[in-house]
């Protein structure tokens, strides 16, 4: 194999043993390290874990001898900092879950998929009443945040879970040399509990550790904990761009100890290594983002701010990301959201501007009202410019993101939720956008709707 191959191959390997749970936390970092340390021992449920043993093919994985042998959820927590604790207490874990996330490990069609629980969401736990689910940590450790977002999600089962504490992310990223990312925003804004002050230009930059924790923790907008979450999943995606350096090598053992401080889990060693196993064969396209569906409770409901569950798009999710069929009534008979030509044209769809020319959102608007779409809005230009069109699945609704696809004719689904939050979808139009587009394809035309 020449040396270039061998780099990619190697840079391929370091990427998804980083990448498993780094993917996934405000600490964008919990699971890099995870893969390649011993955690804590095993809970005895090894069996449950869904884990087997074979030789792995790939020559660059010949230590990793443990496979998956189903399916298997993990609940991934970031804590925010305990105040007065010393950073080598356990007690560090005993915090709010700033960061709260779902993983599923699918080895059926090997996927990976992302389910973001904002902290905010609104959750009844027992003794205690109406709260937070970002509390469950805090009220009873992993297992009761286990068994609360357990039945918050229709009593999924949750096989393992990993809390990670805040510092992580500063010093990964400066380990790391820095992340590039785009800052849609000017950012300002002081957290006096978490001892943040956070100043960033709007832009492409290079944010070390401090700058990129702050760009994953800013509230200061209308969405508050929502555009934390839709960062984090920026984040992520420059992390990803980042671990793939082969000027990372050097670093790991620094990396390794450095981790071992910062993370708590009841995954055993094994475990760990099939799920390195399983992501030396994932690709880019194979992992899926989705944030929890819902909305901002009213001031005149609540004396608090709480994100409310959607249950219906929920349940869709569930069934789509996590192959969990809700038992309800509803779904005995109901379509998916996209099934008909009627529930297509009805989604609520954000258009965005990324294409730096004028007006050519306003033309993307009426071109899709053209195809008897009735819910379109306009909303604020994207501050970059995109050479591709983007199609957001904002609720997770990736069948509809996909027929909206075929409608444009252009553009590239994107599975996550970064797009405008009261959307269903959000098209961000790149400069592929024709001046006078010819229009190849039409609904009418189509066998889009079966």
């Amino acid at each position: 194999m020449p040396p270039s191959a061998r780099r990619s191959s190697l840079a391929h390997w370091l990427f998804w043993s980083f990448a498993f749970v780094l993917a996934t936390t405000v600490s964008a970092t919990l699971g890099a390290v995870l893969m390649l340390v011993t955690p804590l021992p095993p809970v005895g449920l090894a069996n449950r874990a869904g884990l087997g043993t074979g030789q792995p093919a790939n020559p660059w994985r010949g230590g990793f001898q443990y496979r998956l042998t189903r399916p298997v959820q993990i609940l991934v927590m970031g804590i925010d900092r305990v105040p007065d604790v010393p950073p080598d207490s356990p007690e560090v874990f005993t915090g709010r879950s700033d960061t709260m996330l779902l993983l599923r490990f699918d080895p059926s069609d090997y996927s990976l998929s992302i389910l973001s629980i904002p902290r905010d969401t609104q959750v009844e736990i027992p003794r205690i009443g109406l709260t937070k689910i970002n509390h469950a940590n805090v009220l009873g450790g992993p297992a009761l945040t286990a068994r609360v977002v357990s039945r918050e999600l229709g009593n999924i089962e949750i096989d393992r879970y990993i809390r990670v504490s805040t510092d992580a992310l500063r010093e990964l990223v400066d380990l790391l040399g820095g992340v590039e990312v785009f800052v849609p925003k000017a950012m300002s804004y002081r957290d006096v509990t978490q001892k943040l002050e956070i100043n960033l230009d709007q832009g492409w930059q290079t944010l070390n550790g401090e700058q990129a924790e702050q760009f994953a923790r800013f509230r200061g907008t209308i969405y508050g904990d929502i555009g934390r979450v839709q960062r984090q999943q920026m984040l992520l995606a420059a992390l990803r761009q980042r671990l793939t350096s082969p000027t990372v090598l050097p670093k790991l053992p620094e990396i390794v100890r450095l981790m071992q401080r910062y993370i708590d889990t009841n995954l055993s060693l094994e475990e760990t290594l099939a799920l390195v196993s399983f992501g030396l064969n994932l690709d880019q396209d194979s992992v899926k983002m989705v944030m929890l569906p819902g909305h901002f409770s009213d001031p005149s409901e609540f004396a608090a701010s709480y994100w409310l569950v959607d249950a219906d798009r929920r349940d869709r999710v569930l069934q789509t990301y996590f192959k969990v069929t809700p038992n309800r009534d509803l779904w005995q008979t109901a379509p998916t959201l996209a099934d008909s030509r009627e529930e297509l044209t009805g989604m609520r769809i954000a258009v965005q501007n990324a294409s730096g020319q004028p007006n050519v959102g306003h033309r993307v608007a009426a071109y899709l009202q053209e195809k008897g779409f009735d819910n379109v809005y306009i909303i604020e230009d994207w501050p970059d410019t995109l050479r591709h069109t983007e199609i957001i699945a904002q609720q997770g609704d990736l069948r509809g993101a996909e027929r909206m696809q075929a409608i444009l004719g252009l553009g590239r689904v994107e599975a996550a939720s970064i797009g405008d939050v009261e959307s269903d979808l959000t098209i961000r139009v790149g400069t592929d956008w024709p001046a006078a587009p010819k229009t190849p394809l039409a609904a009418d035309e189509l066998n889009i709707w079966h």
